[in-house]
């Protein structure tokens, strides 16, 4: 459904997300995943307003210089296994310019329903967890070149390294076949899809172990 109110579909979407059955302990834990640039920090934020403040986790805290999307383990360490036993999460938080993680821990409690941003917050290794997948439709050289045109020339090195890793990411684990959601920014707002896995089987199952 398009609407000129970006409130409309967060809201309604909202509330499908709150009747979900939790997925990650008592939490259910939304991905929203997509090409860099594709507006997920945005959307993401906007969607945790419609859902009276959620917490947002990205995983440009997770992930480092030298393992752009090796942060698997630490996510299910310091994220997954404690938001599964109804504990609270701590995490330090990669800082991108000190090129370290951060000597001060964030703490997470759980919550009804708990946002992860971030490229290839939908892979295989997390669906397990997921309550529901949204992704951003926008193809990746659009998201690219946008991205380049948010970061500057400055972190041009940055995205020289950053395009092929994440082509060879989603090659190799594919996020979208398995969105429930997909979002299409318009100029006033957003309009909202039924995802590839609405209907064919795909969409994330609770995790059960």
């Amino acid at each position: 459904m398009q609407t000129s109110d970006p409130a409309g579909p967060l809201d309604a979407l909202a509330r499908r997300l709150r009747a979900l059955p939790p997925s990650c302990g008592a939490v259910r834990l939304v991905a929203v995943d997509g090409h860099a640039g594709s507006g997920k920090t945005t959307f993401a934020g906007r969607l945790a307003a419609a859902l009276g403040g959620a917490p947002v986790l990205h995983t440009d805290d997770f992930a480092t210089h030298e393992e752009l999307f090796g942060w698997i383990g630490r996510l299910h360490e310091h994220i997954l296994a404690p938001l599964a036993r109804g504990a609270a999460a701590w995490f330090a938080p990669y800082d991108w310019v000190e090129r370290r993680f951060a000597a001060t821990r964030r703490r997470l409690d759980p919550a009804p329903v708990v946002l992860l941003e971030g490229v290839g917050s939908g892979r295989r290794a997390v669906r397990p967890h997921l309550a529901h997948l949204v992704w951003m439709d926008l193809p990746d050289l659009a998201s690219w070149h946008r991205g380049q045109l948010r970061d500057g020339p400055e972190l041009s090195a940055f995205w020289d390294g950053w395009r092929p890793a994440e082509r060879a990411h989603f090659a190799a684990d594919p996020s979208r076949p398995y969105a429930g959601t997909l979002v299409l920014e318009r100029k006033k707002g957003y309009e909202l899809l039924s995802g590839p896995a609405a209907d064919d089987g795909n969409a994330p199952r609770p995790h059960t172990a």
